[in-house]
């Protein structure tokens, strides 16, 4: 990802994930609520792209939870985290971090290390959500090297290291955000993850439709990117109690 999340994944999500059934009307792409997304909590998340966010007026929009980007690879950290962070916990909205991986540049160890360090930490106290890794198509390949240039056993062994040593630092194992289709394609649609790990789906559609192996549901579904809150939309799956006990662990 560039040092935009949302710039970046512009210019490959017609690679990375399943069609869009959003109602567009011109160029404007209406995003409103998914078909499954019926009483459960919104959020989104965002990045540097979003710069100051108004976040009390997110909150009014419905805004109960949001993850920010707080790193890539080992030599980036968003200079917006801190009052994206601070600033969404200050309006009363559950947060957590998230970190873009680069896994050709350095070892899932490492990159998880500057991510804790840089605002990946995790605290049990109800309004922080468990750190999440970002692991998708490669946004600086211009459409070559996908699954950047690593085999998928390698690409395996590089998320399970840098869960490990998540789990290691903070206590929690991270959310995984994926897409189906590159999940498939570059780690051979492992299964090990499915088990301790929740996922963070990304399909822009009606319906979640199929998921990653392993997993039989989605605990986040980013389903949007754009409409109503700062950032890409997202969705929780259950209720803002159950919202509220994720976030405790």
């Amino acid at each position: 990802m560039a040092r935009s999340r949302t710039a970046s994944r512009r210019r490959h999500r017609a690679a990375a994930l399943t069609s869009v059934a959003a109602l567009t009307i011109g160029a404007t792409l209406l995003a409103e609520l998914p078909a499954q997304g019926a009483g459960k909590p919104r959020g989104h998340d965002v990045s540097s792209h979003q710069k100051n966010v108004n976040w009390q007026k997110a909150k009014n929009k419905g805004a109960r939870f949001v993850y920010v980007k707080a790193t890539e690879s080992t030599n980036y950290r968003s200079p917006y985290f801190s009052r994206q962070y601070k600033g969404a916990r200050n309006a009363g909205i559950i947060r957590g971090a998230y970190h873009f991986a680069l896994p050709q540049k350095s070892s899932g160890k490492a990159q998880a290390s500057y991510f804790v360090r840089n605002g990946g930490a995790w605290r049990r106290d109800g309004w922080t959500l468990p750190p999440a890794l970002d692991i998708e198509y490669n946004p600086y390949g211009k459409g070559k090297h996908p699954c950047y240039g690593l085999r998928k056993s390698t690409l395996v062994s590089w998320i399970s290291s840098f869960s490990n040593e998540v789990v290691r630092r903070t206590g929690r194992r991270p959310v995984i955000y994926t897409n189906a289709r590159w999940w498939k394609q570059c780690t051979g649609n492992s299964g090990a993850f499915a088990a301790n790990h929740a996922l963070w789906l990304a399909r822009y559609d009606e319906r979640a439709g199929a998921l990653p192996a392993g997993w039989n549901y989605w605990t986040f579904w980013q389903y949007a990117d754009s409409g109503r809150l700062p950032g890409d939309q997202n969705l929780f799956n259950g209720s803002m109690a159950q919202l509220k006990r994720f976030a405790r662990g």
